[in-house]
């Protein structure tokens, strides 16, 4: 059983950036892709980015050039670095990894994830 543990949320404002942080209790290497999710209030979950075990990553469209994520399997962490926030950005972020195998057409869907953390709060002010 893997578990993963969540930090660095906050209240940002508009224009400003957050980094997350995801650690594995395990390796990462036991892990063949690792996801970061988001679940704004009254919405569903959504898939922001991911990055697979060969380092191959994919990101939501509206993320892309504004969020970069990368792992450290010595330090058994995935970082998601957000950049040029906005309002829409606010909303509770999951960590999600799974051992096995996805196909690159669902890496950002989370019915292909295992394992879930609890999820850190981010806000981003107008």
């Amino acid at each position: 059983q893997v578990q993963l543990v969540e930090s660095g949320g906050g209240l940002v404002q508009s224009g400003g950036s957050l980094r997350l942080s995801c650690t594995a209790s395990g390796s990462l290497l036991d892990l063949a892709i690792i996801g970061w999710f988001r679940q704004a209030p009254g919405k569903g979950r959504e898939g922001v980015a991911a990055i697979t075990n060969d380092g191959t990553t994919h990101y939501k469209d509206s993320v892309k050039g504004r969020f970069i994520i990368s792992r450290d399997n010595a330090k058994n962490t995935v970082d998601l670095e957000m950049h040029s926030l906005k309002p829409e950005d606010t909303a509770v972020y999951y960590c999600a990894a799974d051992p096995h195998y996805v196909i690159k057409l669902l890496r950002l869907d989370s019915g292909e994830y295992d394992y879930w953390g609890q999820g850190t709060p981010v806000t981003v002010s107008a």
